[in-house]
């Protein structure tokens, strides 16, 4: 594998060789990267680095994890489980760094004697395929043994740790990549799909979370073998003409999903805020959505496009979260009536106790959801 510098390839679609890189636990493994005295220790990453304060896990080393700490778990809860753990605050650009430092390294790449063709996930995980020019060739060689050349070459680029999977398609190379956690390389192609996958639930599916597994459930489909034998046009029929089938070839292990190396296009911008003091009342409630939509609009605004649809996250004491999303009359980039579009969703949850007191806030967000790029109703 030498490095190449050809442009985007657009689409590949499946039939050949998919990989799927996964950085293992990408975040904490940074830290340790700047701070090589942590490592093999407990590290937690989330909020501002105190577990007294309010906050969530933004991600926990396997030691930390060991001791029944996850991602989403209040700090002060992870504090409780691994009271020795390392606390640290979030460091977004370090992380955004980081990635940029691992996906350049993956995009110089060769497969068959070709760049390889990269699709972005996100921070820590990306697709990759060989070129449509070499995809069907001789010489490609075994997947397995260049996915864990992929690993020598992001662990000597980056001295961070990922695991690889291998698959015939991207629903398989995903799926794989846990067989291999961690620091290590898995596999799962359509021929070994139904023993392997067959007797998982169906949550164990890339994309089935618990409500559909529980909707799922309600038709007496429970394993993955169960839905890939289940009769398409009653899935249909209950899920929807796209939803049914679609659940039914992730039943079976097919993806006709291409790798994509066009470059990601942001779809909305948002932020939310932890309130170390509850909110009580409303002009702080409505001052914090202020706050909120300024700064996502700056965003938005820095993307020169106009926002259709506004989404507001509300979580009331102790831990109840509602999520809810208006869509503008007319798209649009003005203030105003971006914060009335977030203010007006407060109507749309039980903000109020059966007493008509204000139930305590303790997180505000707000996502605004943006016009296609090149649409008439982009903003200036």
């Amino acid at each position: 594998m030498s490095p190449g510098g050809a442009g985007p390839v657009g689409r590949v679609g499946p039939g050949g060789p998919v990989l799927h890189v996964d950085l293992d636990e990408f975040v904490a493994a940074v830290e340790v990267r700047r701070r090589p005295e942590l490592a093999g220790l407990p590290v937690v990453v989330g909020g501002r680095g105190d577990p007294t304060e309010r906050g969530v896990v933004a991600t926990a080393s396997y030691a930390a994890r060991e001791h029944g700490v996850s991602s989403g778990m209040p700090l002060r809860v992870a504090a409780r489980k691994c009271p020795h753990a390392v606390f640290l605050a979030a460091d977004h650009a370090a992380y955004d760094a980081a990635s940029v430092e691992v996906m350049d390294t993956l995009r110089t790449l060769r497969w068959g004697g070709e760049p390889v063709v990269l699709e972005v996930l996100g921070w820590d995980e990306a697709f990759l395929a060989p070129r449509p020019s070499v995809a069907t060739a001789d010489g490609l060689g075994d997947p397995v043994a260049y996915a864990d050349a992929v690993r020598t070459a992001v662990l000597g680029a980056t001295r961070l740790h990922c695991s690889v999977g291998v698959g015939d398609n991207k629903l398989q190379a995903k799926l794989a990549t846990s067989f291999g956690k961690p620091r290590g390389v898995g596999r799962l192609v359509s021929a070994d799909w139904a023993e392997v996958m067959g007797p998982r639930p169906v949550d164990a599916l890339w994309g089935i979370g618990p409500g559909w597994a529980r909707r799922l459930g309600e038709l007496g489909i429970r394993t993955v073998a169960d839905l890939g034998a289940a009769d398409v046009h009653v899935l249909a029929e209950r899920l929807g003409d796209s939803t049914g089938p679609w659940l039914r070839r992730m039943g079976r292990g097919v993806d006709t999903s291409p790798v994509d190396d066009t470059p990601r296009v942001a779809v909305s911008h948002g932020h939310e805020t932890t309130y170390q003091v509850d909110l009580e009342t409303l002009d702080e409630v409505h001052a914090g959505l202020a706050e909120l939509v300024a700064r996502a609009r700056e965003d938005v605004l820095g993307e020169g496009r106009a926002v259709a649809r506004v989404g507001l996250k509300i979580r009331f004491v102790p831990f109840t979260t509602f999520t809810r999303i208006r869509k503008l009359p007319e798209p649009s980039t003005e203030a105003e009536v971006l914060l009335e579009a977030a203010v007006s969703l407060l109507d749309r949850v039980p903000t109020r106790r059966e007493d008509g007191s204000l139930r305590k806030v303790r997180l505000l967000g707000v996502r605004l959801e943006m016009t296609p790029p090149g649409s008439t109703t982009d903003g200036p």
